[in-house]
């Protein structure tokens, strides 16, 4: 998903406040590594070093921190328009959430005080302006057109300045927060991987390039081009939790289990020292959870994914940042369903509770896990239950304050009804609607943990006892979302049933292969490992 949103007001004398922690607060340890950048300013000499520290920050979308030294430079030096706009731009966080009505006020306020301070150059009063177009006019222009003129502006920095390296960053990145939702063609984060790479060859140590490359590549048929950013960018800024978790974005695309697990081994424990710095890391804690469930899942190490599920329970709500609450609620739904649907438990899937003080949009997914469980048990009554509560839901987010989260229910939906089809026994209808959403995943992408559509309609197709048609399912998901353990099963036990030897025994290989080393006690994993034996 992509966010967006933005400048007029009055001068204010809290913008240049000091700051309530000190400056040992504003640095993880001795040691600290988040990258470096080039961004020379008007600004007091004194304070280039630690604008371009916020910068970098920035860069890693370690957002808390980079305002804070942002808020410092101000500190030092009043008269530093551009630190009033790195303060502006840690509240617009493009790839995450939509600002709120207090962040777009006070973004719009620093960013008038940074242009009452008549900044001493072109090029800078061309940064603040190009930023002040996103938070301006907030409460009459749409938060997704405010981030296409935004877009829009600073393509024009970036071709009035064309040696500006922060200018090409800052622009490509504004690519990908900007333009359609759900583009099939992909337009502009192809535009934004064409301007990145060419950065990447002349500075392969800038944490924002690399960190870019990874999101825009972060779709099914871009995945394989941001490999090689991913191998670098932890290193690059090995302080910052969201750059050594950020890789297993594309390790996850591709299958790449051990990596992925490796990668946010390490988040946890560079979040863990953040935590210690007491800076806000529950949502860096729970992304990389997020992804190690899911990785131990793919591996068939039920154990571990459990132990991960434990661990989010033990976060507690109230100590998650305000931001976040919702995504809390949701990982939390997401972790149970996941859980239980990738082991193929659908009775415990049937047993799920949603969380009544969760939002209709999260809760909906209890409800949606409810429906996939009700189809393969072809219980009927459990799947029309499952469905009017999921279509509840909707109506409900559409009527609350969240209701452009409704958009991003309409696949869950589809596959809801489709289960439920399945359950009743109308194979046509269920194999439609899931057939749509999987082509719509095939073009424009779906979450790394997220179950395939396509994989789920080749699994309706093996049920129904069309193994030769569900082989083709099988292998056209697993080129878009590959090595998931269920995927190859599937695949296997559909070549086995159409008497395609080789091809089984190269699956349940391959399968064998991603478990090697989990102590998994799945009965798909000892088949497999007998026929491969046997072969």
């Amino acid at each position: 998903m992509k966010p967006t949103l933005i400048v007029f007001a009055i001068a204010f004398v809290c913008l240049a406040s000091p700051l309530l922690a000190d400056e040992s607060h504003h640095h993880l340890g001795p040691d600290e590594n988040v990258g470096s950048v080039s961004f020379p300013t008007s600004c007091a000499a004194a304070v280039q070093k630690p604008f371009e520290r916020g910068v970098a920050l920035m860069h890693s979308f370690e957002y808390e921190m980079a305002e804070n030294q942002f808020k410092e430079v101000a500190k030092q030096d009043a008269g530093c328009a551009m630190a009033y706009w790195g303060q502006a731009l840690s509240l617009y966080h493009q790839l995450w959430s939509r600002p709120t009505k207090a962040d777009l006020k006070r973004g719009n306020d620093l960013l008038a005080h940074a242009a009452a301070l008549k900044p001493k150059t072109a090029r800078e009063r061309e940064y603040i302006n190009a930023l002040a177009v996103f938070y301006h006019d907030s409460d009459t222009i749409d938060h997704r057109k405010r981030a296409d003129l935004y877009s829009a502006a600073m393509e024009k920095v970036y071709r009035n300045y064309p040696k500006d390296r922060e200018a090409a960053v800052f622009y490509a990145l504004s690519l990908l927060g900007s333009g359609p939702e759900e583009d099939p063609t992909q337009a502009n984060h192809r535009k934004a991987v064409a301007i990145l790479n060419k950065l990447f060859e002349q500075d392969p140590g800038h944490p924002g390039i690399a960190h870019y490359i990874i999101h825009a590549c972060d779709n099914p048929q871009m995945a394989s081009l941001g490999l090689v950013a991913a191998r670098k960018y932890a290193s690059i800024a090995p302080s910052s939790a969201h750059a050594v978790h950020m890789p297993s974005h594309i390790f996850a695309r591709l299958g790449l289990w051990q990596d992925d697990i490796q990668s946010n081994e390490a988040a946890l424990r560079v979040a863990d020292n953040m935590g210690s710095m007491h800076l806000h890391v529950m949502h860096h804690k729970m992304h990389s959870l997020d992804f190690l469930e899911y990785a131990y899942l793919q591996t068939g190490n039920d154990q571990k994914a459990k132990a991960e599920w434990d661990e989010l329970q033990t976060i507690r709500k109230p100590h998650v940042e305000a931001e976040f609450q919702d995504y809390y609620d949701a990982m939390k739904a997401g972790f149970a369903a996941r859980y239980t649907l990738e082991r193929r438990q659908w009775q415990e899937a049937l047993a799920l509770q949603p969380d009544k003080d969760a939002r209709p949009f999260v809760q909906a997914l209890t409800y949606w896990a409810h429906a996939v469980a009700a189809g393969h048990l072809r219980d009927a009554a459990a799947a029309q239950t499952a469905a009017d509560q999921f279509n509840a839901m909707v109506e409900a987010t559409k009527k609350s304050d969240k209701s452009h989260e409704a958009k991003y229910m309409a696949n869950n939906h589809d596959e809801t009804q489709a289960w439920l089809a399945f359950a009743q026994g109308k194979n046509d209808d269920a194999l439609r609607l899931l057939r749509a959403v999987a082509d719509k995943q095939d073009k424009v992408g779906k979450g790394e943990t997220e179950t395939p559509a396509r994989e789920m309609l080749a699994d309706m197709l093996l049920e129904m006892n069309r193994p030769q048609d569900a082989l083709v399912e099988y292998e056209i998901a697993l080129k878009t979302d590959p090595n998931r353990f269920n995927g190859l099963y599937g695949a296997a036990r559909a070549a086995e049933m159409t008497q395609q030897k080789e091809k089984a025994s190269g699956y349940y290989a391959q399968l064998i292969r991603n478990c090697q080393g989990s102590n998994s006690d799945r009965e798909e994993l000892a088949k497999a490992k007998t026929l491969v034996a046997a072969k």
